[in-house]
């Protein structure tokens, strides 16, 4: 073998291993680093023999400890659901009323609802329920249905257009896509609504569509555009809207009639959940 080159300026051994000019040298590990490794290795040993390490081919060592992840984890499910249980059965004997009224009751329904909320609401109203275009926001005091508890916990049991037997159901009709109504009585309703929710708009559109709205509207919005709970239709003198607020989208929805769809959670979530829920969402929108 040849003899190793020696580094010129550290006087140190190289490997013999050179990139662009630069060699590297021979220099000996760090002890502190030997160290580590060599702990590593031993507490890796101790690992094995302790915990469930090996894989075999009908199963895998259990180590002398025993420990099971699984067996931890089913445990900690059954003693959660041992303590859910007493919170639930609280739930099942009373009634939305007494829920709020009671502070501990109160403080478990709003930790479920919570939960349960950023499970399955959350994906369309948002982490925080402010809603999105489209998704109305719970933060508010702004229902179509009505946002008392009763009224908010019945809208959970049977969704809105969900399908079900009673389900809230409106019905905005598509007057152009239909052919209801002309583009030119489209283009002055529009400029109607613009104007029952106080801003400026054309004089001579808002005269046109006065006759139009009250044959195609007002059984729904009212005369006065202040809507009607009962039959879940907006109010238009206000400024919230839950498909924008711009020209174009109020005309793109008299167009076309957009209806969205939430669905009834009485079939999928147990009485006491619903009630959880339905405090939940009663609280963060600050009461009705």
């Amino acid at each position: 073998m040849s003899k190793p080159e020696v580094d010129d300026v550290t006087g140190i051994d190289t490997t013999g291993h050179e990139w662009d000019g630069i060699k590297e040298l021979d220099n000996p590990l760090p002890r502190w680093w030997l160290y580590i490794f060599y702990a590593c290795i031993a507490f890796s040993v101790v690992y094995w023999v302790l915990m469930p390490a090996w894989p075999g081919i009908t199963g895998h060592t259990p180590g002398l400890r025993g420990h099971s992840d699984r067996a931890n984890v089913a445990a900690e499910l059954e003693a959660l659901k041992v303590q859910r249980g007493e919170g639930a059965a609280r739930l099942t004997g009373a009634t939305l009323e007494q829920i709020e009224a009671d502070p501990d009751l109160q403080q478990y329904a709003l930790a479920v609802g919570q939960s349960v909320f950023g499970d399955n609401c959350a994906t369309c109203h948002g982490a925080g329920g402010a809603g999105a275009k489209g998704y109305p926001n719970l933060r508010d005091d702004i229902w179509l249905w009505g946002g008392s508890l009763a009224d908010i916990h019945h809208t959970l049991q049977v969704g809105v257009r969900s399908g079900v037997e009673g389900t809230r159901f409106s019905l905005m009709p598509a007057f152009g896509r239909d052919g209801l109504m002309t583009s030119a009585q489209i283009n002055d309703l529009t400029e109607f609504v613009v104007a029952l929710s106080g801003r400026e708009a054309d004089r001579a559109a808002i005269q046109r569509a006065a006759p139009d709205f009250v044959a195609q509207c007002a059984s729904c919005h009212g005369v006065d555009g202040k809507g009607d709970r009962a039959q879940g239709a907006p109010d238009l003198t206000d400024g919230e809207w839950l498909y924008g607020d711009s020209r174009e989208e109020i005309r793109t929805q008299i167009w076309s009639g957009r209806n969205g769809v939430m669905p009834a959670w009485a079939g999928r979530f147990d009485p006491e959940t619903l009630k959880a829920l339905a405090v939940y969402v009663h609280a963060n929108a600050g009461g009705e």
